[in-house]
């Protein structure tokens, strides 16, 4: 599955979310290997939009690059 925690977020009156600016959200993927989680965590990414919206794109190759020498 997947979780995204926010924080840094208040949602109005009229039902909008609102960030506050900087890191206000994280998206948690598990899966049975480290590269499922990984790209299940990526699948979800493109769905969230708002203003200024940015994502780092490395998260979790460095160790994914590792297990592939091995």
């Amino acid at each position: 599955g997947v979780d995204i925690v926010h924080s840094g977020t208040q949602k109005l009156a009229d039902g909008r979310v609102v960030t506050s600016g900087g890191r206000v959200l994280g998206v948690v993927a598990h899966g049975a290997t480290l590269q499922e989680a990984v790209k299940k965590a990526y699948s979800v990414v493109p769905k969230i939009r708002f203003e200024g919206c940015h994502y780092r794109r490395d998260i979790g190759y460095r160790q994914l690059k590792r297990d592939s020498a091995l």
